[in-house]
């Protein structure tokens, strides 16, 4: 079996319920729900900023690859 390209943390079975209810309460798909939370929680955070960084530096080289395909 092949391993993943990302790290996928596990989430605590308890807040898997609350972001099922609170999805639902919402009418949105969990997946919606957490990613809006998360970028909420953690936008300007030290982590945030790294990770933009990070990713800025990295789209000239994959903008490159694409277009040598």
């Amino acid at each position: 079996m092949a391993r993943p390209l990302h790290y996928s943390p596990q989430i605590s079975r308890f807040l898997v319920s609350v972001l099922y209810h609170e999805a639902k309460h919402r009418k949105i798909p969990m997946t919606k729900l957490t990613d809006d939370l998360l970028a909420q929680a953690l936008q300007g955070t030290a982590g945030w900023t790294t990770a933009t960084t990070l990713r800025l530096a990295e789209a000239p080289q994959k903008e490159v690859l694409s277009k040598a395909a």
